[in-house]
């Protein structure tokens, strides 16, 4: 097989122009004998000034040689084609820049000189009128990437990209270039063997590489007069210059591109394009876009343009956003501290006056709960408060759920049955049965330790307390999406409940453990079916009724979270929709008086800007990161990243340290930052559009294990006893 190569990367200004057959690029001075022997190569042509007359000489003798010696027998010859004497082809890069760039072509309009402008694809969007000017007005445009990346230092998936984008970019403009600078780089003295392999890549792919013969080094701003004399050439030869009309302030470029093209004028210089003074065809080097290729760009700069306005706006807001969510974790943990202060007076208080020890109802609601109810049913009747009944209300099971409690054959234990009619009939039936004023309302799934009872009603001894939230667990947190949850319900839920407490507008008791008096209830109704998060619609009414809701953090209950990320999106998905539901319940408590009113200007502000707009914007930020690792300072943005990680990682620590956990799950936060919160983000954008759409959800029975008491192992009996 015999090649042709065409062109190479020699000395100062270009590379290879591939063949449509089969391209080889020939790049600095590589070993020409083994390119030779292992291309067959039989025609050389050289493009390019070489540094001195010897150093070509030179070249064309080896060449000479090693066609003599070819074993072959191969006739090798050599072409040299540089730069017409008087003749300057001015490059600019790193625009196109609104300000600098119109400066620079009405200078050169001015002199009636062209040039080539590279440019980059990202700005290309931001300014493609400045792209059509550039061309309209008879120069040459060329690409230097697309977001200024080192070409010779990214992988080769991201090259792929900022050369696809950038033509994309060009295309819509009306335009594509074959013509290549890559970014950092200089005169063909500076190729290191690095760039070589990438150069003959790209040189593979269809680009000119253009280099330069002199760099002005404006970017520097060493003054006008040492930006000149570095672009003057010597004596009558030609040149590619190399100068800048982005990229920073170029008030001294643009003074001495008017200076220089008066200078050389006056020596009988011209002005081309680099295609012009290389004596390219005038299609070689610069296309027009058309059909596919120039929709697919006006697509790119159409996305850009709606792009870049939500950019901005996030960029507005990113800030303060940013600030807001450093300053909520701040004020949450300053006021669980002092939670945690007000704990401990009360627990002193207890200690001198004794505790309160009235009969409880416990009602358990049962829908198809037979996996765990022996479990719930068992570490409830261990408890150590004495006075205590027991009422589990199956809703209609079709699973045996009754029938097993009823085999526990319990003293304390009450069965009643009824028609499946949902969570809320069944706890205001199992309300109506019980036979005392103080109820602890449990979820069918949930394990008590022998102290929970007891502590849970504690605050209920200040009559103004209408309900009491528990402390939840997850129990079965041994796999990592279990981690992730018990991650989340320590310093999420746990620490949000102190600051609720200490501001007086608890917005949810968990439906696992909740203690009411039955005045509470009455006085709201009982249980509103209204919505499908019961739980937090009941305490928003009983906060709006002129009742207090506490925190007790010591009271705990170990509930089975969900084990498969489908299970983890049904069940969070019904919680955000019917977090939702309530807050437009009860939206009037936001211009009520007393209570009402501190509920509602306290709780609801603080529900709707953290738990529904903040983590809607969130994964669009999360986007724009995504976005800087990959093609912007991915040290800052990685700073930023570790910065907040480790506030994140601060605020955490501190939680588990309130609930006396220990610190070993929390190597698994950084992962539940990048993948957990993106699924939950998700959910909440998925809740915000269904009930923008008015779409109407149906209860969602998760499927069980019975793992709620697996994290008693080892800290309490009850665990063990409940699955003898």
């Amino acid at each position: 097989m015999t090649l042709e190569l065409k062109a190479g990367l020699l000395f100062h200004t270009f590379a290879a122009v591939p063949t449509v057959d089969d391209p080889v690029p020939f790049f600095g001075l590589p070993s020409i004998r083994a390119l030779l022997t292992e291309h067959r190569l039989t025609h050389f042509n050289l493009i390019g000034r070489p540094p001195d007359g010897r150093a070509f000489a030179a070249w064309h003798n080896a060449i000479q040689r090693i066609a003599a010696e070819q074993p072959l027998g191969i006739p090798v010859t050599g072409q040299a084609r540089s730069m017409p004497d008087r003749t300057i082809a001015l490059t600019f890069e790193d625009g196109p820049d609104p300000r600098w760039t119109p400066a620079i072509l009405d200078v050169l309009r001015r002199h009636g000189a062209h040039a080539t402008f590279f440019v980059v694809g990202a700005r290309v969007l931001e300014h493609p009128d400045l792209v059509r000017r550039i061309r309209r007005e008879g120069h040459e445009v060329g690409v230097h990437s697309f977001t200024h990346s080192d070409l010779t230092a990214v992988p080769d998936w991201r090259r792929r990209t900022e050369l696809a984008l950038s033509q994309s970019a060009l295309a819509g403009t009306g335009a594509t270039s074959s013509l290549l600078r890559p970014p950092y780089s200089s005169t063909p003295d500076a190729v290191s063997g690095v760039d070589q392999v990438v150069y003959r890549e790209l040189a593979e792919q269809g680009y000119l590489i253009v280099l330069s013969d002199l760099n002005s080094l404006d970017w520097t701003r060493p003054g006008v007069d040492a930006i000149v004399q570095a672009a003057t050439p010597a004596g009558t030869g030609g040149a590619v210059v190399l100068m800048h009309d982005g990229g920073g302030d170029r008030a001294q470029t643009v003074a001495a591109v008017d200076r220089l093209l008066s200078s050389l004028d006056a020596r009988g210089y011209h002005f081309v394009t680099v295609s012009q003074g290389l004596r390219l065809p005038a299609d070689a080097a610069t296309r027009p876009s058309g059909g596919v290729t120039r929709l697919r760009g006006q697509a790119l700069l159409t996305a850009y343009t709606i792009s870049h306005g939500i950019t901005w706006a996030l960029s507005v807001l990113l800030v303060p956003l940013t600030a807001l969510t450093l300053v909520r974790t701040l004020i949450v943990v300053a006021i669980a501290r002092r939670h945690r202060r007000n704990t401990r007076r009360q627990r002193r208080r207890l200690r001198h006056s004794g505790e309160i020890a009235p009969p409880v109802s416990v009602i358990v609601p049962a829908y198809n709960e037979a996996v765990g109810i022996t479990d719930t049913v068992l570490s409830l009747v261990a408890s150590d408060h004495e006075d205590l009944e027991v009422i589990v209300v199956d809703d209609g099971s079709t699973d045996g759920t009754a029938g097993i409690v009823e085999a526990l054959d319990l003293p304390e234990v009450i069965v009643v049955r009824q028609d499946n009619q949902g969570k809320p009939a069944a706890l205001n039936h199992g309300i109506a049965v019980a036979s005392h004023d103080v109820l602890v309302l449990v979820d069918g799934d949930t394990v008590f330790e022998p102290d929970t009872v007891r502590k849970v009603i504690q605050p209920l001894a200040d009559p103004a307390v209408g309900a009491v939230a528990g402390n939840t667990k997850v129990g079965n947190r041994r796999r990592l999406l279990g981690r992730w949850q018990h991650i989340e319900y320590v310093q999420g839920f746990n620490l949000d409940r102190r600051m609720f407490d200490v501001l007086e507008c608890m917005p949810t008791v968990p439906g696992a453990i909740g203690a009411f008096h039955r005045d509470a209830l009455e006085s709201v109704g009982g249980v509103s079916d209204d919505t499908l998060a019961e739980d937090t619609d009941l305490t928003m009414a009983l906060c709006r009724a002129g009742w207090r809701v506490v925190y007790a953090e010591d009271a705990r209950a170990w509930t089975e979270a969900p084990s498969s990320l489908s299970a983890l999106w049904r069940q969070r998905y019904r919680w955000c929709y019917g977090t939702m539901q309530a807050m437009w319940k009860h939206r009037h408590a936001l211009v009520e008086h007393g209570a009402a009113g501190r509920f509602g200007r306290r709780g609801l502000p603080y529900l709707l800007m953290f738990q529904v707009l903040l983590p809607m914007l969130a994964p669009a930020v999360d986007l724009m990161a995504v976005y800087g690792l990959l093609f912007a300072d991915r040290g800052l943005v990685l700073a930023f990243y570790l910065g907040f990680l480790g506030i994140q990682l601060a605020s955490t620590a501190y939680a588990f340290r309130l609930d006396a956990e220990p610190l070993g799950p929390l190597w698994a936060l950084p992962f539940q930052q990048i993948v957990y919160r993106q699924v939950m983000y998700l959910v909440i954008i998925q809740s915000v559009v269904s009930a923008l759409l008015g779409s109407r959800l149906r209860w969602h029975k998760l499927a069980r294990a019975g793992s709620a008491g697996l994290a008693l192992d080892g800290r309490s009996t009850v665990g063990s006893a409940g699955r003898m």
